[in-house]
């Protein structure tokens, strides 16, 4: 079952002809930022894609053991996790997510493909899109139908702080943040303290890879957004971002655009501004 878009992504008309398929599982993976001042979980009980299971990062794909927000969990808890959601070997896994492709939804896309489920994609514009169409929703709850899940964990797609505080030095692998500029340039106070960015970096705020309604751009175009951002795709990549999650657009879009190994820095910003002898540049990248 392939879609003409992308390995990465499939058109709402896909999901529609494939919605009642036997091995196609879909996931709402939506998550908001805290100004947002909306309870995800809510939105999905209220309405979702029928058949969707909900996807929580902050429960299901959080490290219990780590102060940060939404850190990779082991291979254990996360297996654990997702096979009561149904999701496991053998099926297709489509992510959307409430507010388009972006955020949660990459980052589940991300997590699944870091414990080797590669048959996953994310649906390109979301449940926005979805509804446009005027295609159906239901707030009846799916009932789990747990599913083996083995996880294999692909080390190359996640690098840990101490990578990147190497990287600072030797400049092996160009790492590109999501986060906007200001943010990233150190003009506005930052929630996890410290302002600027990890030196050496270059900045490609995840929104610039998006159209206006919520679909992925082009491999063209992202391509030429990545160029203008100083960074060649022919080359390594690590993204980072806020707190993990946009980095992960970033890794989508680049995929998108051919480079499909791209690694997340996990911690990211939330780590780094609160790690004591992390360094800091402001100003352009």
């Amino acid at each position: 079952m392939t879609d003409p878009l992308s390995d990465a992504l499939v058109t709402t008309q896909w999901l529609a002809d494939h919605l009642d398929a036997p091995d196609v599982r879909v996931v709402d993976a939506s998550w908001y930022m805290p100004a947002d001042n909306k309870n995800a979980r809510e939105i999905y009980d209220a309405q979702h894609i029928p058949g969707a299971v909900f996807f929580d990062i902050d429960e299901i794909a959080a490290d219990d053991s780590a102060p940060l927000p939404h850190m990779m969990p082991d291979a254990i808890k996360f297996s654990a996790k997702v096979r009561k959601l149904g999701l496991g070997d053998g099926v297709r896994i489509v992510v959307y997510g409430q507010t388009g492709s972006a955020l949660a939804a990459c980052r589940a896309w991300w997590m699944l493909r870091h414990f080797g489920h590669n048959d996953v994609v994310v649906l390109d514009g979301g449940l926005p899109k979805w509804l446009a169409e005027n295609r159906p929703v239901t707030d009846t709850p799916t009932p789990p139908r747990e599913r083996h899940f083995t996880a294999r964990a692909n080390s190359f797609l996640l690098r840990e702080i101490d990578q990147v505080m190497s990287n600072v030095k030797t400049k092996r692998e160009q790492l590109v943040d999501a986060r906007a500029g200001e943010r990233f340039r150190g003009e506005v106070a930052d929630p996890w303290g410290k302002s600027g960015h990890v030196p050496g970096s270059y900045n490609l705020p995840f929104n610039v890879l998006l159209n206006a309604d919520g679909t992925f751009k082009g491999p063209e175009e992202i391509k030429g957004a990545f160029e203008q951002a100083g960074v060649n795709l022919d080359k390594p990549v690590v993204a980072t971002c806020g707190s993990g999650v946009t980095a992960c657009v970033l890794a989508m879009g680049a995929y998108i655009a051919g480079h499909k190994q791209v690694a997340v820095f996990d911690g990211s910003w939330a780590q780094w501004a609160t790690t004591e002898d992390s360094p800091v540049d402001t100003g352009p990248a």
